[in-house]
């Protein structure tokens, strides 16, 4: 499979060069992708997509233009090849576009020692369906569950292949197997719900169906009664669960793209201090069997391990080809491409340093406060870091949870409240973000 979507990819670069490309690049993703839901013990929903997605890139000079497609019959190819050309020819000039330099390509292609494809045999669907109604029993065999939502298993097999002008030329194969169930209590007005899921690249490392039920149920039932806190200003722990999208917005605000146009609120923030002296952003580009490692970027540059943020100094954005070309900078190998576009500055594997102290140490830390297990929308303004996002969890009294909550606001500013936060020592290490439990300083609430 591999050596076909290797001659595809070859073929859409000879199409590019004979309807007069100066250079281009190739993407072909083959997947195949499995979802199974169930409900009341039922057979809800089967889906199952599986097909060829090719792109090509075409520059003419500093022009260029995308084209992507479903259809891999020789004839297409021409035609994409032709119309990406006429594309190009009429695009404004980008003097930052550009393929990278032969001497620049990454030499290690082997990217079967990271072990991202599990080569057993694709489960069958009546094998999920097995997986999806043990979640589902497991979660509605707690008495204060009044419905499962959703219980679901999937499987997604992908081989990807690139290749461009420059001579790069490289494929891998990934996968990934998942369970999910989201549990009710209550019900009217008086619902709550919560979840629980596990995803891995290799289906024996994937927990046990029942046990993501059971977590589920659980959750859902410790909800039951919620009600708004109290307004002001409290500590607020951010759950291991929902404390990646802290960092994220860290890692968003360093992205290249951002940077370029002017619009971060760490658009000066080199050599500063971001995070408190002792913990460090790292990414971890060659970690074994985490969906998002990888050998070398969509460019075909070699990646690395980097410190985004060392000992809490911000030490440089994350780049592509033609964000560092804008910037004067040189990449730092983390483009990302699809199909139908041109690469883009993107994240493999991050990891915060980790605590010393438990969730529940920090929960009797901070005294009283709010532990937030879930959030929903988001309002940050890029430029300032204003932060404000709808949140529900647990009111802490005297470092004991006492009920739960809901209808809530947590507010501050990204800037003064990265430079408080304390982690826990619960960062799950097979998910490509890991962020354990973040411990925030004067944050503001506002409930009842």
């Amino acid at each position: 499979m591999n050596q076909s979507l290797s001659d595809l990819s070859h073929q859409m670069l000879d199409a590019a060069k004979a309807a007069g490309a100066d250079a281009a690049d190739a993407l072909t993703i083959d997947g195949t992708s499995l979802s199974i839901t169930v409900r009341e013990g039922a057979l809800e929903q089967a889906e199952r997509s599986e097909g060829i997605t090719i792109g090509l890139r075409v520059l003419i000079g500093q022009k260029q233009a995308c084209v992507s497609s479903s259809d891999a019959k020789p004839e297409t190819l021409v035609v994409m090849a032709e119309r990406a050309v006429a594309m190009a020819k009429e695009a404004p000039d980008d003097p930052h576009a550009g393929l990278a330099d032969p001497n620049q390509l990454a030499q290690d292609l082997d990217t079967a020692k990271l072990e991202l494809f599990d080569p057993t045999t694709e489960p069958d669907p009546a094998a999920l369906q097995h997986d999806a109604s043990r979640a589902e029993a497991a979660a509605l065999r707690n008495t204060g569950i009044s419905q499962v939502q959703s219980a679901a298993a999937g499987y997604n097999r992908r081989h990807i292949h690139m290749a461009a002008s420059n001579g790069f030329s490289a494929g891998y194969a990934r996968t990934d197997r998942g369970v999910s169930c989201v549990a009710i209590s209550g019900t009217g007005t008086e619902m709550e719900r919560d979840y629980d899921f596990d995803s891995r690249v290799f289906q024996n490392d994937l927990r046990d169906a029942e046990e993501i039920g059971e977590i589920a149920a659980a959750r859902a039932v410790e909800r039951g009664g919620a009600r708004k806190p109290k307004t002001g200003a409290f500590p607020v722990l951010f759950d291991e669960r929902i404390a990646s999208s802290l960092i994220g917005s860290l890692l968003q605000a360093v992205n290249g793209s951002m940077i370029a146009r002017g619009s971060s609120w760490l658009r000066d923030a080199v050599g500063e201090q971001v995070l408190p002296p002792h913990l460090s952003v790292i990414e971890e580009p060659h970690r074994l069997r985490v969906a998002g490692s990888r050998l070398f970027d969509a460019e075909g540059l070699p990646t690395q391990r980097r410190a985004i943020v060392d000992n809490g100094v911000l030490t440089g954005w994350t780049l592509d080809l033609a964000t560092a070309r804008k910037l004067g900078l040189e990449s730092t190998a983390n483009a990302g491409a699809s199909t139908g576009s041109p690469p883009q500055p993107s994240l493999s594997n991050i990891s915060l340093t980790q605590g010393a102290q438990s969730r529940a140490d920090l929960l009797a830390e901070m005294g009283t406060g709010l532990l937030v297990t879930s959030m929903i929308g988001s309002t940050i303004n890029p430029n300032t870091g204003d932060y404000s996002r709808g949140a529900a969890g647990f009111w802490v009294e005297n470092g004991e949870i006492t009920y739960p909550v809901n209808e809530c606001t947590v507010a501050g500013n990204l800037r003064d409240m990265l430079k408080t936060i304390v982690p826990a020592n619960d960062g799950r290490m097979h998910l490509s973000r890991v962020v354990p439990s973040l411990l925030v300083e004067g944050l503001t609430l506002a409930g009842e």
